[in-house]
């Protein structure tokens, strides 16, 4: 294809290579390995944001940032740059960097990347500039960058092309920062607790620790499949039995499951374990983690969910599952009814139940189906029953539910928590369970984890657990509508072609 047929993307993309083309023609190298720069432009804007109009400071700098606007103004160029830290303005005058280098300054593009020395001033209106005495590309953009006033506004494209949206959207790149400060305040506020941080497998014999479907791999050298973690939980607890009080970890999970505006194949869980502590310190520690992420996050405790403003560090509420269920329901629901009864109450509130279900799973479907999306600021819904809480010690005052909470915001569940089960003898009877029901075919059932057992044969103390879903947490504080606004690379389909 001829340079005259090119239109569009194509004619700009060969331009520019034309240009990196020349350079090295020239003899320069348009990709050097590195420049020195003697700070950030956050840091140098922040030293010099007083300085009145029209002051040159003669103090000299190198910096570094990525071209985001030019303007032309005949002798006179200004280049707006931009780094992780902030924005600065070059002032580049033809008379002092004269007109070999005022014209290869002119050919810079939006989106290339720039080095400049000179010195701190600002001009007759205001603006800190760097006065530049001399310049030089640091990488060229051979593909534009967005349309600068209308930037990347395709969900999608946005997700697929997280480098591009970072950087012409403000948005996504505070979405980021929350994110950051989210996770660097869960671990302060642990650390500060008597927590130790730890690692544990990614890729696991057994899949359990929550109800859901695996990824399933094989190892070759040692002939065996595995699955990639689906909770933190198992390993963690197995830590408390050797004798860390208090653990905690933070990583990736792994669940074989459908994408929505709420959910990842690929997300991020804190988990976290206190020997001799129960269901009620971890919800105090819940309330204490979510609060410190929102004040270090956002300055705030003050947060707007879905359009209602809500204070976080008011009371949080706790009610038990069934009795939300039964309200909602104009009847009583709970576990121990018959579950005839039960699956009756179900079909009369429209709410679908699987023959395969026992008591407990039908009082959770009727639950998630007319009070969940209802939960709108944050409430501890608590008294799970045993059926789906196959880790949780039983109920003090009722044997059929467990001393285990669900924080929910926002008709979303952030965390989960529970007294730990650590009695080895009911925990197998609870594994078993789960394996009659994955036999029976229910893929999400898990599975009797021997090792695990034999862990709790050699004694758990009490123990306290919590897990919290960091992905929507972080929805929370920054108001995402989508799980994959604030996933930096979420799971998408394949683009046509690929």
């Amino acid at each position: 294809m001829s340079d005259d047929a090119l239109t569009g993307l194509e004619a700009e993309r060969a331009r520019r290579g034309a240009q990196v083309a020349a350079i090295r023609a020239g003899g320069r190298e348009p990709y050097p390995y590195r420049f020195a720069r003697s700070g950030t432009l956050g840091a140098l804007r922040e030293r010099h944001g007083g300085l009145a109009a029209g002051t040159d400071t003669g103090e000299r700098v190198s910096v570094a940032g990525r071209v985001m606007l030019t303007r032309d103004q005949g002798k006179l160029q200004f280049l707006t740059i931009r780094d992780a830290s902030g924005e600065i303005q070059l002032f580049v005058s033809k008379a002092t960097v004269g007109d070999d280098a005022f014209a290869e300054i002119g050919r810079l593009d939006r989106g290339d990347w720039v080095g400049a020395h000179g010195t701190v001033m600002t001009t007759r209106k205001g603006e800190l500039s760097v006065n530049v005495a001399s310049a030089e590309l640091l990488a060229k953009a051979i593909r534009p960058l967005p349309d600068k006033w209308h930037g990347l506004v395709d969900v999608e494209t946005r997700s697929r092309q997280r480098y591009a949206d970072l950087v012409v959207n403000e948005e996504a790149r505070r979405t980021f920062e929350i994110r950051h400060a989210t996770i660097a305040s869960f671990r302060r506020t642990l650390t500060e607790r008597g927590y130790r941080e730890v690692e544990t497998p990614v890729l696991h014999v057994e899949a359990g620790g929550a109800h859901a479907r695996p990824f399933v791999t094989h190892h070759q050298t040692l002939d065996m499949r595995l699955y990639l973690r689906i909770a933190l939980e198992l390993h963690l607890k197995r830590l408390i039995v050797g004798g860390m009080e208090r653990v905690f970890e933070i990583g990736r999970v792994f669940r074989n499951e459908g994408i929505s505006p709420r959910h990842n194949p690929e997300f991020t869980m804190l988990e976290c374990y206190e020997a001799f502590s129960d269901v009620g310190d971890v919800m105090t520690l819940t309330e204490a983690l979510v609060r410190g992420a929102a004040r270090d996050a956002l300055g705030t405790l003050a947060v707007t969910i879905e359009g209602t403003a809500c204070d976080l560090g008011a009371p949080w509420p706790r009610r038990r599952m069934v009795d939300l269920a039964s309200e909602a329901a104009g009847r009583t629901v709970h576990p121990s009814q018959p579950i005839e009864e039960l699956r009756a109450t179900a079909r009369g509130l429209g709410v679908d139940v699987d023959a395969a279900w026992g008591t407990g799973r039908i009082v959770e479907a009727i639950f998630a189906d007319r009070v969940e999306r209802s939960l709108l600021t944050p409430t501890f819904v608590t008294g799970h029953p045993v059926e789906i809480s196959p880790l949780a010690r039983v109920d003090r005052t009722d044997p059929w539910l467990t001393e285990r909470f669900e924080l929910f915001v926002a008709g979303r569940e952030i965390a989960n928590g529970f007294s730990e089960l650590n009695d080895p003898v009911e925990q197998r009877a609870r594994f078993e369970a789960e394996q009659a029901a994955k036999d029976a075919g229910d893929h999400d059932a898990g599975t009797v984890d021997e090792d695990y057992l034999r862990a709790l044969e050699y004694g758990m103390p009490p123990t306290g657990g919590l897990g919290v879903g960091v992905d929507r947490l972080v929805m929370l504080l920054c108001g995402a509508a989508s799980i994959k606004d604030v996933i930096l690379f979420p799971t998408l389909r394949p683009e046509a072609g690929e």
